[in-house]
């Protein structure tokens, strides 16, 4: 989906994900944001994936989809591009959380974990501006 635009499979995986999540018995979150892209990515790529995944898990869950709390705020090399020793460093401070957010329960979207440094440090930057509950759904898991 990342590099191959195939977004028409973004509504399948979604809704997927939310089946997984009901069926898991996880709370509600207050919203679901998706992992966001630094700007030049996004221009370059003209979508993120994280978001794509997130509107239709958002329709199902009947839950606030989130764009803007959260922002990309420098633009770091990609992650399938290094080794996993050197991924948690190249996300360190990357991510930045919009002033008085009000959440305490938020759902982190985003469409392959393989070492976890890029949802982590977004937890932990939500943490660190308030947010009590940080879950994250993926649609795959690199083994």
């Amino acid at each position: 989906m990342k590099f191959r635009q195939g977004l028409e499979l973004a509504n399948y995986l979604g809704g997927v994900m939310g089946e997984v999540f009901f069926n898991d018995g996880t709370r509600r979150p207050d919203c679901i944001i998706p992992v966001p892209l630094h700007r030049h990515r996004l221009i370059s790529r003209g979508y993120n994936q994280s978001v794509e995944l997130a509107r239709p898990l958002a329709r199902q869950l009947k839950v606030n989809l989130d764009n803007d709390s959260c922002k990309r705020i420098r633009n770091t090399v990609p992650q399938s591009d290094l080794p996993a020793k050197k991924r948690q460093g190249n996300v360190r401070n990357a991510f930045s959380v919009a002033e008085g957010i009000s959440y305490s329960h938020v759902l982190l979207i985003d469409d392959v974990i393989t070492t976890g440094s890029t949802v982590n440090e977004l937890a932990r930057t939500l943490h660190k501006a308030g947010v009590a509950r940080v879950d994250v759904l993926a649609c795959a898991k690199t083994i």
